[in-house]
């Protein structure tokens, strides 16, 4: 069997000698700085596509955006460029414009690429696991920042953060949710829960565990919240009974359902106890 010529190390787009490993670190160091000026001596001639390469014509861009982002912030950007921005320190050896740009028309916009699963990242030419892995990790950082928001606060009166919460987390699942926000007597976040993983278009839910896991908590009153995969978040028929059941069997207990929200991928519907005429 033929072996591959190209080190498993550059197919990743990790560092294939210390040299690199080394200019890696100061990349990392430096990412508002000039670079570190190389040290004085022969100079080892560069593979292709590296620094020294006439043909990475990369360094100078990226330079550039830095400096664009330093001294305007993120309005002098486009969303593929602040996506470029970022992937300079997760790809930090290939031009990363075309992975950028091919990541905002796979998924639309930022909000999409941070959505996506790690899996759906990888079929975008240039991203590999790692990479994948490290843009989740970004979007789950902004999911907390986003939940840290509800925490000590009355729920109701902080709507606005509900919405974009719930919205972060769940707009761009490619399966439905059934997520439970359990809340005290002054109407603060006690448990975020998802109660269930669903299909595309259908998710499980049985009333009788709500209410018993609301009891489990303490918890005096209930949002409900699912995606619409499909994107239009109109209620369906079951969304509306399956509401209906579970205000009839929480409210004998002394648990209040305070609204059913439902996501999709540019808006949202809440609603609480509608029926269809």
């Amino acid at each position: 069997m033929t072996q591959s010529s190209v080190p498993p190390s550059t197919q990743q787009g990790f560092p294939e000698t210390e040299e690199e490993a080394n200019d890696l670190f100061v990349d990392e160091r430096s990412f508002f700085a000039e670079q570190a000026p190389k040290a004085a001596g022969l100079k080892r001639s560069a593979p292709f596509g590296k620094e020294g390469d006439k043909s990475a014509h990369y360094h100078g861009h990226r330079e550039r955006l830095r400096a664009r982002y330093r001294e305007n912030g993120d309005t002098a950007l486009a969303d593929y460029e602040i996506l470029e921005l970022l992937l300079f320190r997760l790809i930090p050896r290939r031009d990363t414009k075309p992975i950028a740009k091919s990541l905002i028309d796979r998924f639309g916009n930022l909000a999409g690429v941070f959505g996506a699963s790690a899996q759906l990242l990888q079929e975008v030419k240039g991203v590999g696991e790692a990479v994948a892995l490290d843009l989740k990790l970004i979007a789950s950082v902004g999911q907390r920042i986003l939940k840290s928001e509800l925490r000590d606060k009355q729920v109701l009166g902080s709507w606005s953060s509900v919405i974009d919460y719930c919205h972060a987390a769940m707009a761009y699942e490619s399966r439905e949710q059934f997520r439970i926000l359990f809340l005290d007597k002054r109407n603060t976040l006690i448990a975020d829960e998802i109660q269930g993983r669903g299909t595309v278009d259908h998710t499980p839910v049985y009333p009788r565990e709500v209410v018993r896991r609301a009891l489990e908590l303490s918890a005096t009153a209930i949002i409900l919240v699912h995606n619409h995969p499909s994107g239009d978040p109109t209620p369906s028929r079951a969304d509306i009974d399956m509401t209906n059941t579970i205000i009839q069997t929480a409210k004998p207990l002394g648990i209040t359902v305070h609204d059913h929200i439902i996501i999709g991928k540019d808006g949202h519907v809440s609603f609480k106890g509608l029926r269809l005429i």
